[in-house]
């Protein structure tokens, strides 16, 4: 359509509800807000899906930049197109999408690599705008500017994206589950299968079985892992493991005098070949490494520890032991390319998905979610389900919002997964 639209609301602004974080660390406020319409290679993608990720708590908390405030947070998300800008030529009104903070613009020698997924000419970063223009696309009724997130902002019906962060998919696809492809489930996958490139019959150690750790498990079963094994603090987190291939666990806190690494190289005959750390500690992320096997070991950075943590190594030691120590941002997916491989596998029921969800409140309760996700205290994949409330006479009927929440660990925490769901509101277009 590039840029028309058979709709309303093409080319127009959209009053909807969002929920907005006004300042740090306190409660998000829900409110009417304008979106506008998309602008060159842009999409206005109406939400279906939205989910909350320990990215969002974080930011929220934050009271120094990168952090800047009235913002609409949210990041994981899965939508339908409403309308596109002009020179939007990928997907079309009525497609079903899914908005993805790293982007993949299709056109630089990163992306058009199969190497990397790291774009050169939108380089990651955690900007309050859209790309491009670096401007934003949300105000509230009082025509104050309210901030992007990642590129994202899903706690909104409506919001606009750069088609270099949007990845179309199977409408087929169960939106609640298409939601646990855009960030968290996709990483722990991807370090695996992408970035890691997991082999048939290896030994895989995974150091905290948050979300994160349970999707890597989940991708070196896919790949074909004879023995995963995990590490944490909570013993619980076994049996959860053992649903997604974990086939041993090592409880750091029970091995006396001796490190998490010692035991691994005493259980496998002298390290794992595969290691993954998964919190967000420089100190776990040595005990990887000291795990893996000399040689040909791979130990990879998935856990995102306070800015400024410096690693700090033995040059003799990195000499002499031939291992690889890397970094996996979104697990090394392409998006546009490898997230329709996932979606395929789950609809095959290859991958588990299901397996990952344990909360569901109502968008009006958006606050509830981020409390439990503060507390961690889900220790087992159980769902609470409240239903969303019946839309106003005259809404179209298009059925709840639901998302889910994978829980990037702040220490071994436990294994918190969240469902928010939105009700549709009708949307009006701003004479």
């Amino acid at each position: 359509m590039d840029g028309k639209s058979s709709n309303n609301t093409a080319g127009k602004p959209i009053r909807c509800r969002a929920a907005i974080a006004r300042k740090p660390r306190e409660p998000l406020v829900i409110e009417e807000v304008i979106v506008a319409p998309p602008k060159h290679r842009e999409v206005r993608i109406k939400i279906i899906c939205t989910t909350l990720c320990y990215s969002d708590v974080t930011f929220w908390k934050l009271e120094h930049p990168p952090a800047i405030f009235p913002r609409i947070l949210g990041h994981e998300a899965m939508g339908i197109v409403e309308s596109v800008g002009e020179g939007v030529h990928e997907v079309v009104e009525g497609d079903t999408v899914i908005p993805i903070f790293l982007p993949d613009c299709g056109e630089c020698t990163d992306c058009l690599s199969q190497k990397s997924n790291l774009c050169t000419k939108f380089p990651f970063k955690v900007s309050p705008w859209i790309d491009r223009e670096e401007t934003s696309r949300f105000t509230d009724m009082n025509g104050e500017t309210l901030y992007h997130f990642l590129f994202v902002s899903s706690f909104s019906e409506y919001t606009v994206v750069d088609i270099a962060h949007i990845t179309k998919i199977d409408p087929a696809t169960p939106p609640n589950r298409a939601c646990l492809l855009s960030c968290g489930v996709s990483t722990g996958v991807g370090a695996a299968w992408k970035t890691a490139n997991v082999e048939a019959g290896s030994t895989v150690a995974i150091f905290g079985l948050g979300a994160i750790g349970l999707a890597v498990a989940e991708g070196a079963r896919l790949c074909g892992a004879k023995r995963i094994i995990g590490v944490d603090v909570n013993q619980d987190k076994f049996e959860i493991g053992k649903k997604f291939g974990v086939t041993d666990f090592v409880n750091s806190r029970n091995i006396g005098d001796k490190t998490a690494s010692q035991v691994i190289i005493e259980m496998t005959g002298g390290g794992a070949d595969y290691c993954f750390e998964c919190v967000g500690l420089t100190s776990l992320v040595h005990e990887a490494y000291a795990a893996s096997r000399k040689g040909w070991g791979k130990t990879v950075v998935l856990g995102v520890d306070q800015p400024g943590a410096m690693l700090s190594f033995s040059s003799f030691e990195v000499l002499h032991s031939g291992k690889t120590l890397m970094g996996s941002l979104f697990g090394g997916l392409k998006p546009k390319s490898d997230i329709p491989i996932l979606i395929k596998r789950y609809m095959d029921k290859e991958l588990q998905l299901d397996e990952f969800v344990t909360h569901e409140v109502e968008f009006d309760d958006i606050n509830k979610a981020f409390e439990l996700l503060l507390q961690g205290k889900s220790l087992r994949f159980q769902g609470t389900t409240i239903r969303a409330p019946e839309p106003p006479i005259g809404a179209l009927p298009l059925g709840p919002r639901k998302g889910y929440c994978p829980l990037d660990p702040v220490f071994l925490s436990s294994c918190l997964s969240l469902r928010v769901i939105t009700p549709h509101l009708p949307s009006q277009i701003v004479k």
